[in-house]
């Protein structure tokens, strides 16, 4: 008795000398994207910027005396990108008729300063809100903080007035991919009159999410997109193009991850993609998709590090996008991406 269990232990380790337990990071999981390579940020939380803050040196500091003429060289090359809503993020509710400021964050992505610079009201529910206001005077690579008085409307509704940075000469400056940014609020319970302008995507989920305030980067969202296509020019694959119905599917979950503090494919109540899809009439089979955190680079980045992400980047067939973008200050992560794919 004794000899055959001394085999029986002699095959067992026979067995377990072929088995190896790995000590790395598992395989990617395409239903959860929840990786040890991103921690949360909190506390402190802050918004991730795709180039870091350069900090005025003598040469920097010898350049305030540039004029508006020379500002506006094309050696220049004027750009910016909106970093963050300070105050007032979209979708935040205000009294009717009450005072308010609401304050952006943006960064000079071009070489030389901004001085003279402002922003304009372009359309939209202007909320008494002056014609300009000035931007303070900006060194290249810096950010900035620029506000703007307005006055909430007595009726009830949603109310977007929508703006435009411009330079001493009166040009428009490009605010990422965009032309314009804007301010969004809520008055009363939301009904009544709602603007069209601002957001290129519906306001998501307004009653489950009436007390979380969280911003929408349309800027941000284009930025992906593009970065998404380049890659994919350059792997000598078709470029996709955008669906309306995938781009409110994705921005409802990253609403959702925003408000709700999570980071998963599944949403609030454990809904997969597919669910989403339907809900909003989208009947095809054939969707994938992928999320990130952080700045458009930052996304791409995270999904190049991770082939099971990246296949999905660079799937051979073309088709369709919808990009979504939620930043939440209260979130673990702040900025939250969704991309839905459909090759069908």
């Amino acid at each position: 008795m004794q000899k055959i269990w001394t085999l029986i232990l002699v095959a067992a380790l026979s067995l377990a000398a072929c088995i190896k337990v790995s000590e790395a990071t598992p395989a990617p999981t395409r239903a959860l994207f929840v990786t040890a390579t991103l921690p949360p940020t909190r506390p402190g939380l802050f918004l991730p910027t795709d180039t870091p803050t350069v900090t005025p040196g003598p040469t920097m500091a010898a350049q305030t005396s540039v004029t508006p003429a020379e500002t506006a060289a094309a050696s220049c090359k004027d750009s910016a990108i909106l970093l963050k809503d300070v105050t007032i993020p979209d979708n935040t509710t205000v009294p009717g008729g009450q005072k308010f400021t609401k304050t952006w964050q943006f960064k000079n992505m071009g070489k030389c300063p901004w001085k003279g610079y402002t922003i304009v009201f372009l359309s939209g529910d202007r909320m008494k809100t002056p014609d300009s206001a000035s931007v303070p005077d900006t060194e290249a690579q810096a950010a900035v903080d620029v506000s703007v008085d307005l006055v909430a409307p007595s009726t009830d509704g949603v109310f977007t007035g929508v703006f435009e940075l411009r330079d001493a000469a009166g040009q428009a400056v490009p605010v990422g991919t965009e032309k314009s940014f804007w301010v969004k609020i809520t008055v009363g319970n939301g009904a009544g009159q709602a603007s069209g302008s601002g957001s290129a995507y519906p306001t998501i989920n307004p009653v489950l999410y009436a007390h979380c305030q969280y911003s929408e980067n349309a800027g941000y969202v284009q930025q992906l997109i593009s970065l998404i296509n380049q890659v994919r020019a350059e792997a000598q694959l078709p470029t996709l193009t955008v669906d309306s119905q995938l781009a409110a599917a994705a921005q409802m979950h990253s609403v959702d991850m925003a408000c709700g503090n999570f980071l998963s494919h599944s949403g609030p109540n454990g809904e997969p993609i597919g669910y989403r899809l339907r809900e909003i009439g989208y009947a095809s089979v054939g969707f994938r998709e992928i999320i990130a955190i952080g700045t458009p680079q930052d996304a791409m980045n995270q999904w190049r590090n991770d082939p099971g992400h990246w296949e999905y980047v660079l799937f051979p067939a073309g088709g369709w996008i919808g990009v979504g973008y939620a930043y939440s200050a209260a979130s673990d992560f702040g900025g939250y991406f969704t991309v839905d794919f459909n090759s069908q």
